[in-house]
């Protein structure tokens, strides 16, 4: 192969605009249900903030908070009309992660798990 079809091929390839293929959280049809009931009656919000924080020595924990506005540094997961915003600091911990809601006698719960 000659030289300059290596450089053209590269150059083609340096030139494409790369797109994301996958949100970086997706959620469960029960998790979107449970957002818009909680959004429901405060419209003053505009969706979920997701984040993590330091615990203990075990490492981290997961945050899930009402939010107003977007920060620049947010990652906006916009599904089924249900936006959910990941902080900066959370993003490589959640890339890739479903949120569930899980309701049952003995508990209820939401939460991001790892696939």
């Amino acid at each position: 192969m000659s030289a300059s079809m290596v450089r053209a091929t590269v150059r083609a390839v340096s030139k494409r605009k790369i797109l994301a293929t996958r949100a970086a959280l997706t959620l469960t049809p029960s998790a979107v249900s449970k957002i818009r009931v909680l959004l429901q009656d405060k419209p003053e919000y505009i969706g979920l903030k997701v984040g993590v924080r330091t615990r203990g020595c075990n490492g981290l924990t997961y945050t899930l908070d009402y939010t107003k506005d977007r920060d620049k540094s947010d990652e906006e997961v916009l599904q089924d009309g249900v936006r959910v915003f990941i902080e900066k600091k959370a993003q490589l911990t959640l890339l890739g992660t479903e949120m569930d809601f899980v309701e049952s006698k003995l508990s209820r719960g939401n939460g991001p798990t790892a696939h």
